[in-house]
């Protein structure tokens, strides 16, 4: 029997939510993104950094007035998400979509995508792949169309949690245009709703990829996913997914050469497991802060990061059975790349911190459980350091590092 492509974790709505409940959530997303656009070069983990959670602009008076019409509205979900509808429209199709507008529908997916998927709303991220921002259209002559000269070697990149596929333009850099100028690879860029669980992205993802596969203009020689963040658990699941599909005739999952991981919390994130309690220690990491408000308001996708949940589901996952452990793949060289705020000869606190969301265990796939331990070999990890989890996207240790590897 075909399972749903939407699970029963991605079936949680706003119906718990109260009036000061969401519009505390726009709050925490204005907090994340405030958070994460800037980071602290702080001298000591353990040193308090006042960070301005209000955002400047057109995005802060976004933020404020989403939380004025809460509050107007009698403050339920759909009449706030029917407000920001108009503002968040589409735009047109012949002009390059606006960097603003997608990081707070990002951010958004990111909080309440289950919810937004579940009830139809036109703010729901529907999964495709995409170049510029631009939708790619899974047919051959589009995509030549679209990506002119497309090469044998196919590189698809997946963003993290609340983000959205043109900010892996960091800083003037690009990891996927990068390999496209050394390595000759032709980037893929994938956009999809980070509130769904991570399995569901990834049985979505292992049908879209199929499709991907079977138009691509040229035979493929070399297929390589990187993932930063939670994209490095939808790879995953989508590989996993796939390779169990693969009797419907699925063929893409045994032609993954390659896996990179950036940051990815394999094992979870702890310091958004532990939640309220420790607000006061989650206010030294500057990505992490913000995630101790969230209480019971949590997408799918943010509850799965607690456990790196990649097949069952947040709701179904439990850490001391290791019931949603999943082997590498097998046949893929798999990376995985870890980031510390800490010197390269840091305390062991500075690599439980790790970049500030992911501890470096974590993101090796390291565990006191040799059961689950993921056996990243040692010559296809790495740790870099005095970086931050989205510095992973423009370090240019990291680059150097993927090139490599991929050489």
């Amino acid at each position: 029997m075909t399972q749903p492509l939407l699970q029963a974790a991605d079936l949680r709505g706003a119906a718990r939510l109260t009036t000061d409940a969401v519009a505390g959530l726009a709050s925490l997303v204005e907090a994340m993104h405030a958070r994460i656009a800037t980071l602290p070069r702080i001298p000591g983990l353990g040193d308090a950094t006042d960070v301005d959670e209000r955002t400047q602009g057109v995005t802060g008076l976004v933020y404020k007035t989403v939380r004025g019409v809460t509050h107007l509205t009698g403050g339920t979900l759909d009449a706030l998400l029917g407000w920001l509808a108009p503002a968040l429209a589409a735009p047109d199709p012949h002009q390059a979509p606006r960097p603003e507008r997608e990081a707070i529908l990002a951010a958004l997916n990111g909080v309440l995508g289950d919810h937004l998927a579940t009830t139809g709303n036109p703010l729901a991220i529907a999964m495709q792949f995409r170049r510029a921002g631009r939708p790619l259209p899974l047919e051959r002559h589009a995509i030549r169309s679209r990506l002119g000269a497309a090469t044998p070697k196919l590189l698809v990149l997946l963003h993290g949690l609340c983000m959205n596929d043109l900010q892996w333009h960091r800083e003037e850099h690009d990891h996927g245009e990068a390999l496209a100028r050394e390595l000759g690879y032709t980037p893929v860029y994938l956009h999809y709703n980070s509130g769904l669980s991570v399995s569901t992205n990834g049985r979505i993802l292992g049908h879209l990829m199929e499709g991907l596969y079977s138009v691509w203009p040229v035979p493929i020689e070399r297929l390589t996913m990187i993932g930063h963040s939670m994209g490095g658990l939808v790879a995953r699941s989508a590989i996993h997914h796939g390779a169990q599909m693969q009797r419907g005739g699925l063929r893409w999952p045994g032609r993954v050469d390659d896996l990179i991981c950036l940051g990815t919390p394999h094992h979870g994130a702890p310091l958004e497991r532990m939640g309220h309690g420790l607000d006061l220690l989650l206010g030294a990491a500057p990505y992490a802060a913000p995630l101790a408000r969230l209480g019971k308001v949590r997408s799918a996708g943010i509850n799965d990061l607690r456990l790196g949940s990649i097949v069952r589901g947040s709701a179904a996952a439990d850490d001391t059975r290791g019931a949603d452990h999943v082997a590498l793949p097998g046949g893929t060289r798999c990376f995985a790349i870890a980031a510390s705020l800490g010197p390269a000869s840091g305390s062991l606190k500075a690599r439980a911190f790790g970049d500030g969301l992911v501890p470096v265990a974590s993101a090796l796939g390291q565990h006191g459980n040799p059961d689950l331990r993921l056996g990243f070999a040692p010559e296809r990890q790495a740790v870099v350091h005095e970086t931050g989890h989205l510095d992973l996207l423009s370090s240019t240790e990291v680059a150097a590092l993927m090139t490599g590897w991929l050489r």
